[in-house]
């Protein structure tokens, strides 16, 4: 049944066309706009905002295709179908070249022509929501940076607001590419202590005879090479927050020293003799449970107990996978700026093809993925076939369609058709670019299999 904020505008210079048109649209729920000429039509684009156009390439005066060419500079959001009695390869390719959504041929195939509206219709209303997400990002607080707004992120954003009212110390815990230094910036950003530095390091990155250097700084001469006093991070994140990614693989030999500073702000620098104050606000990151280093001996239970005052626990993406379209919408927004591209969003389809797909590496490999496709993209939407090959792989692990011997040319296509359809999120236009068919093809197809499954 059709959506009945869905508006069609019907271009044909025979009135019993519009008029047949008019009825066959209603009765699918559609509201309809009648216009016998391009002259016509043109105005009426702006005046009734149709979602869709639906012309003749033959009229009187200017053609289909010039309707085309004057609507799509100015308004490449509304797609156009054009129908023609003749059948026109040539006119078909011209049509499809300048940016016709789909050509029908004379007489209609009413039940396609609906499907084709029925489609239409949802990609319609996902176009709606996104320009919704857009506002949405557009309205939210520009100090944070998360991106989120299922129950799990709402009250992650509450809890990061109470942490950041505090001076306390905390551990962010979740899977590596969480967003655990993004919630540690968000607390910074929120806090009293803003207007100073922002000091993130990995432990586990720096090398075990050096970590003390880079924590805590050193004076000259403290070791072969120390050819001059260094401040360490400790130092550098005085007046704002420190964060220590990968906490569990501090040594055990320093995790004393740490803990001092903990509780009354007080250290010295490798080879110093001299007491520093450090006026540094620090928060701590891990992607492995920290009680389980504190079993296997390999984080003091006393340091963990003064760390952590508060826990906050970011969220691998498959629990709040519903803040998908918003997350990618995001980084649309973010690689058109970076890259000077001038995409619109995800499709539909694409994005259900994403909700299928795992996201082992969280949000930071959707960060990236996104990232690809808005470079492959470059403009309009972002398409099933603008992300990487693995995603149109099939469930069993494999895009090879296997047919077993003896099938009949007829079950091998119906095969290919299928599974190509579910490679590509069930996108007829995709299937039909792959298999190299027009989507009407496709369709049709699609009739015959539901018809022969029919008792």
């Amino acid at each position: 049944m059709g959506d009945t904020t869905f508006k069609i505008l019907v271009v044909d210079d025979e009135a019993a066309m519009r008029e047949i048109l008019a009825v066959r649209l209603e009765g699918w729920g559609y509201e309809v706009a009648l216009a016998s000429s391009v002259d016509e039509a043109e105005p009426m684009i702006d005046e009734e905002s149709p979602d869709l156009i639906l012309s003749d390439v033959v009229l009187l005066g200017a053609s289909g295709l010039d309707l085309l060419k004057r609507v799509r500079p100015n308004s490449r959001d509304i797609p156009v179908v054009l129908m023609t009695a003749h059948g026109n390869v040539n006119s078909a390719v011209e049509a499809m070249k300048e940016g016709a959504h789909d050509f029908l041929t004379k007489p209609l195939d009413y039940d396609s022509l609906h499907a084709l509206l029925e489609s239409e219709a949802v990609e319609v209303r996902h176009r709606d929501e996104v320009r919704g997400l857009d506002k949405h990002l557009d309205d939210r607080p520009q100090r944070s940076e998360l991106v989120g707004d299922t129950k799990v992120m709402r009250e992650l954003e509450e809890l990061i607001e109470l942490v950041a009212a505090s001076d306390a110390s905390a551990v962010i815990t979740g899977e590596s590419g969480t967003g655990k230094e993004v919630i540690a910036r968000t607390i910074h950003r929120l806090s009293a202590r803003s207007d100073g530095p922002f000091v993130a390091v990995n432990t586990a990155a720096i090398p075990e005879g050096l970590i003390e250097s880079e924590l805590f700084g050193h004076e000259k001469g403290a070791f072969t090479g120390a050819t001059a006093a260094r401040a360490g991070c400790f130092e550098l994140a005085s007046g704002g927050t420190l964060l220590l990614d990968e906490l569990a693989e501090m040594p055990l030999s320093l995790q004393p020293k740490l803990l001092r500073i903990l509780e009354d702000g007080r250290g010295r620098r490798l080879g110093g003799r001299k007491e520093i104050e450090y006026d540094v606000r620090i928060l701590a990151a891990t992607n492995r449970s920290l009680e389980e280093a504190v079993k296997e001996g390999r984080l003091r239970e006393d340091l963990l107990f003064r760390l952590n005052v508060f826990e906050l626990k970011s969220p691998p993406l498959r629990e709040h996978m519903n803040d998908l379209p918003l997350l990618a919408q995001h980084f649309v927004r973010e690689f058109n700026s970076r890259h000077e591209t001038e995409v619109e969003g995800l499709k539909k389809s694409t994005i259900e093809m994403m909700r299928g797909h795992s996201w082992r590496g969280n949000v930071r490999e959707l960060r990236n993925v996104v990232e690809r496709a808005v470079i492959v993209a470059g403009s309009g939407w972002i398409e099933p076939s603008h992300l990487p090959a693995h995603f149109h792989k099939l469930k069993g692990g494999s895009a090879t369609i296997v047919l077993p011997t003896g099938i009949s040319l007829a079950e091998a296509e119906r095969a290919v058709i299928l599974e190509t359809l579910e490679q590509v999120g069930n996108n007829k236009a995709e299937a039909a670019r792959r298999l190299g068919v027009d989507v009407k093809t496709v369709r049709n197809k699609l009739k015959t299999y539901e018809a022969e499954e029919t008792p």
